[in-house]
């Protein structure tokens, strides 16, 4: 009865606030001191949030609302269109716009890539808090906050200078799970319909969970025939959603059927569903076979639409990517791979706690009764899904994280409690044990493990192709800001430079890049590989024919050393040896950089 009552408190109490409120406090001062160094250097975590910021600064300084496209990489081309949405971009549009008079361009970049991902973060706080807070009470909500701030995989998408997008498609999750609890099937239906929508628009690697969360609102229509409008307005918030935020985010300009992006295929796939799922509701009451064929049918059309106008998107978003590109490259992104592919560590972090949130959302539904005991094992449905897409998808254990934090915190609470009451030593260590056991294997690589220097290098013992350079850990500690000047007074002109460093090179200076790490340059990203594993005078020819004007490397990028292992006698492992071909002439840079660059010499055959 206790759970029924907690229900029924306000969804957003002056209690459940302080409680978030102070957690977000403690857990953010934590992130900002542990990434303080970070911060300092502006060390983006990633290549793809330096890629944000430069679309961000695209947008600011007049490129169109509707121009995704980066025109600076690849741009004997036409440049690279972007799959990414201008939604992601808006916050951080809006604060560098308002603060730049403040604080200048360079220090409005700053705060926004340290706000936005704070504003992410509490976003997310309060939507997990919420649920707790709802179904199992105040301690769990403050613990469930705990346990996700505790969550590896999901704090290395929310910490500061992570402005990508994962951390807006958590939040957008969260948002459609609490739709899921509204007392009202129509307006928490079309809550979470429009949130999924929102979602996939941000990036289409969400349309597993939102296959999985339209497939438990079907299940609550099959489980109770008055719970039809679950399904119903879920698809219809869908489809409604996806067709706005495409029409005021994408526009009419380009409907090409792209594999990655929300394209006019899947609002026709939505479209069909939210239609289809009004027409069978018409037919209510009906027996459960026809219910059962009703959905089979919705789901074939959009199959069929799928097949016929996206047929060359049924292996997959990355199945047109050259097989070059695909085994150098793709197959190197290790978030992106499956579980099984990750340390020993990230496998432990994502399994335990996803373990221990499906036990602890079972034993909710066994104790639970009525709409409590639904909603548990709608829950414990949502959970296994995540997990599975998690093992397949390595960073999608940050949404699995995200999730998992509501169960934990009810567990930990009554490990907590246990052993509080228990009279014997045994029982109150055994509890204590327990909850140990949902910490420990995030506490190690927590907020600390990102604590070290943005220059810190990663020691690596040479090897074939390899020089004596240690290799490095991420493009960022190359620190193209400190050669920005340098570059900048150069003729402006085309640099092929490793994928990683190409963002960097967009952002701190006005030159141009033959290629950077995004799927849709695959023809670029191709001729940049077979530059630098062919040798020096193959690669002279190539780079002249293309009319590119620099070469540019950070001696110590693991990237090269790959490189210079797969072709000893290639142009990439001639310049980390220091044997550098006539051809190129070097280009002073500011004393103590790391970034070596060359100029191409037009006056040699």
């Amino acid at each position: 009865m206790s759970h029924i009552l907690e229900r029924r408190r306000s969804a957003l109490t002056g209690e459940l606030l302080i409680r978030v409120g102070l957690a977000f406090a403690v857990i953010s001062v934590l992130m900002l001191i542990t990434n303080f160094q970070f911060i300092r250097a502006m060390a983006f975590p990633d290549p793809d949030d330096v890629m944000r910021m430069v679309q961000v600064r695209d947008l600011i300084a007049g490129q169109g609302w509707f121009d995704l496209t980066q025109h600076r990489v690849d741009a004997p081309h036409g440049g690279v269109a972007m799959h990414w949405s201008r939604l992601v971009d808006i916050p951080l549009a809006s604060i560098i716009f308002l603060l730049t008079p403040l604080l200048g361009q360079a220090g409005a970049e700053m705060a926004a890539a340290v706000i936005v991902p704070l504003i992410t973060f509490a976003c997310a706080l309060l939507l997990v808090a919420r649920i707790a807070w709802r179904v199992v009470g105040g301690e769990a909500a403050g613990l469930a906050c705990l346990s996700m701030a505790l969550s590896v995989p999901l704090l290395a998408q929310i910490r500061p200078l992570r402005i990508d997008h994962h951390g807006w498609q958590i939040v957008l999750l969260l948002l459609a799970v609490n739709g899921l609890m509204a007392r009202s099937p129509r307006f928490g239906g079309l809550v979470t319909g429009v949130a999924l929508a929102a979602m996939l628009s941000i990036s289409i690697e969400g349309l597993p969970l939102a296959a999985a969360i339209c497939g438990i609102a079907a299940l609550r229509w099959f489980g109770n025939r008055k719970d039809l409008h679950w399904f119903t307005h879920t698809m219809a918030g869908l489809a409604g959603g996806s067709a706005f935020i495409f029409l005021v985010t994408r526009g009419i300009g380009d409907l090409t059927p792209y594999c990655d992006a929300i394209s006019p295929y899947h609002l026709g796939i939505f479209a069909v569903g939210a239609i289809g799922a009004w027409l069978l509701s018409r037919f209510e009451p009906m027996p459960r076979a026809l219910l059962i064929g009703g959905l089979v049918v919705i789901a074939g059309a959009g199959g069929a639409i799928y097949a016929l106008a996206a047929r060359q998107c049924l292996a997959g978003p990355f199945s047109t990517l050259d097989p070059v590109v695909t085994r150098f490259w793709l197959a190197g992104i290790r978030e992106g791979l499956p579980l099984w592919w990750q340390d020993i560590a990230m496998i432990l972090q994502t399994l335990i706690p996803a373990g221990i949130a499906i036990w602890a959302s079972m034993k909710l539904a066994g104790q639970s009764g009525g709409w409590l005991r639904r909603w548990w094992m709608d829950y414990t449905l949502l959970l296994i899904a995540a997990l599975l897409v998690a093992i397949f998808v390595a960073r999608a254990g940050a949404a699995l994280g995200a999730l998992a934090a509501v169960p934990i915190g009810w567990q930990i609470g009554q490990w907590l409690r246990a052993s509080r009451n228990a009279r014997k030593p045994s029982r109150r260590i055994l509890g204590l044990v327990g909850a140990a056991l949902v910490l420990l294997p995030a506490l190690p690589l927590g907020l600390f493990a990102f604590a070290h220097s943005a220059q810190a290098e990663i020691g690596q013992a040479p090897g074939p192709g390899r020089s004596e350079t240690p290799a490095i850990a991420r493009a960022a500690d190359c620190r193209l800001q400190d050669v920005a000047g340098a570059l900048d007074r150069l003729p402006k002109g085309e640099i092929v430079a490793p994928l990683d460093i190409g963002p960097h090179i967009l952002l701190h200076s006005g030159q141009s890049v033959v290629a950077t790490g995004h799927h849709r340059a695959s023809g670029a990203i191709r001729f940049q590989i077979d530059t630098f594993l062919a040798a020096p005078e193959l690669a002279a020819r190539r780079l002249r024919e293309r009319g590119t004007s620099y070469v540019m490397m950070c001696p110590g990028l693991k990237e090269q050393q790959i490189y210079a292992g797969l072709a000893p006698d290639g142009l990439m492992a001639a310049l980390q040896e220091g044997d550098v071909p006539g051809w190129l002439a070097p280009v002073a840079m500011p004393q103590g950089s790391r970034v070596k660059v060359w100029r191409i010499r037009a006056d040699l055959p």
